[in-house]
């Protein structure tokens, strides 16, 4: 199989923080900080104008290109152990010191390492694994997405027929996985396969790291109705992965994979959930400014709209508040992580429809000029990419289901063949 370099940790020069730092110190070193090695062009534009000032000075290729700078602060993952990139920070400490970053828009790259990939490494990964992935994940060097859905199990996940057989000190994983978000761009993925067919769908699945580089993955991009890639199909075929890539015990897969759900409901939950803040558009914020910016501001039934978005955005925000203090604690979001996922997709939704109502007759037609997506209003993007809101990161239905039985304790939908064997259970 093809042998990939391992990334060596190496010691570098942290912001000098610790939990023993008062909120003073904090605002101090991590201003100095931000003075010496933002930018002169990116704060100058946020004194200016905020974000949209920002993202007129500064390319996606320029911020990718500092981002390892960001990273050798610690600021990244502040409450993360020093061995991870971190700064090993209380919660609160990093609070304050997110304060002083706030206005300049240093957002995470590599969000589903983060958010999907992280939490079960810090579960059940072993400090070699730890040591190995955390740090290249932190520093965006290698990129990472998530080998989960399938064409025959997407919201009955645990029904999956990827299988995994052991062979020596190596596995054999063969499958199909779709609906793989940015597959085309990543480096490596968590996989879950089936490992044991004779016992219930659950106890039967084991988890992966895989390395998209090796023989037998495939990866065949999926364009969606707004003319993008985002997501993919992945093909396995026969692809050998070390035992020492093995994340958390044989058989304990569906356990495992569920700090990966949470993280990534987490993640796509909008406003104040550490993710991504707005798949497919931006929040209410810029939405505010956009329709004064379009002379609507002033229309009573727009204030309206645009009040209702606003404060339910701004509710939602502090419901996953609650959910990122149980992560920074040491926690994984768990089934609440539901709560902030269901109500940012409809929500969003609703957003981005109008956002594009603001727009006019100019969300309906634009120049055909080149690539159709170049003369697309934005607006028209972000309302074509919602469409997948509902679905990315769990269903809303299914999403609705862990809240119901894992939240409020009603009891589940019955289930005819939840203790036979997967191999005896009906397939479409």
């Amino acid at each position: 199989m093809a042998i990939r370099v391992t990334y060596i940790f190496r010691p570098v020069a942290k912001l000098p923080l610790d939990r023993s730092s008062s909120p003073a110190e904090i605002t101090a070193v991590v201003s100095a900080w931000v003075d010496e090695h933002v930018p002169k062009a990116w704060r100058d534009a946020a004194a200016r104008g905020g974000r949209a000032a920002i993202r007129e000075v500064r390319s996606r290729a320029e911020y990718e290109a500092w981002y390892p700078t960001f990273a050798d602060s610690g600021l990244v993952v502040a409450t993360w152990p020093v061995e991870y990139e971190g700064l090993d920070l209380a919660p609160e400490q990093a609070r304050v010191a997110e304060g002083v970053l706030a206005p300049f828009n240093l957002g995470r790259l590599n969000p589903l390492g983060l958010s999907a990939v992280a939490p079960p490494l810090f579960a059940y990964g072993t400090d070699e694994q730890r040591l190995r992935f955390l740090p290249p994940l932190v520093r965006n060097e290698e990129k990472w997405c998530q080998l989960l859905s399938e064409p025959g199990a997407g919201s009955d996940l645990a029904s999956l027929a990827t299988r995994a057989s052991q062979d020596g000190e190596e596995w054999s994983v063969t499958g199909q996985k779709v609906w793989t978000t940015w597959a085309h761009i990543s480096d490596f993925a968590v996989c879950l396969a089936r490992t044991d067919p004779t016992v219930p769908k659950r106890k039967g699945l084991t988890y992966f790291i895989v390395d998209l580089h090796a023989p037998g993955v495939e990866v065949r991009p999926l364009r969606h109705i707004g003319g993008e890639v985002d997501f993919n199909e992945v093909f396995l075929d026969g692809v050998r992965v070390p035992d020492a890539h093995r994340l958390g015990p044989v058989g304990e897969g569906w356990r495992v994979a569920n700090a990966t759900l949470s993280g990534e409901r987490q993640m796509v939950s909008g406003a104040g959930s550490g993710g991504v803040d707005r798949i497919g558009g931006a929040g209410a914020e810029r939405l505010v400014r956009r329709a004064v910016e379009l002379g609507r501001a002033a229309d009573p039934v727009v204030r309206q709209q645009l009040m209702v978005v606003y404060s339910e955005e701004r509710i939602r925000a502090w419901t996953n508040e609650r959910v990122r203090a149980t992560v920074r604690a040491g926690g994984t979001p768990g089934p609440a992580a539901s709560i902030g996922k269901v109500h940012g997709a409809s929500l969003n939704q609703r957003l981005q429809l109008l956002a594009s109502d603001l727009h006019g007759m100019g969300a309906t037609a634009w120049a055909a000029d080149g690539e159709w997506t170049d003369s697309m209003p934005f607006e028209v993007q972000g309302m074509l990419r919602s469409r997948a809101n509902t679905i990315e990161g769990g269903t809303s239905e299914i999403n609705k289901n862990i809240l119901g039985e894992r939240v409020l304790g009603l009891p589940r939908e019955p289930d005819p063949w939840h203790d036979l064997p997967w191999e005896d259970v009906p397939r479409s």
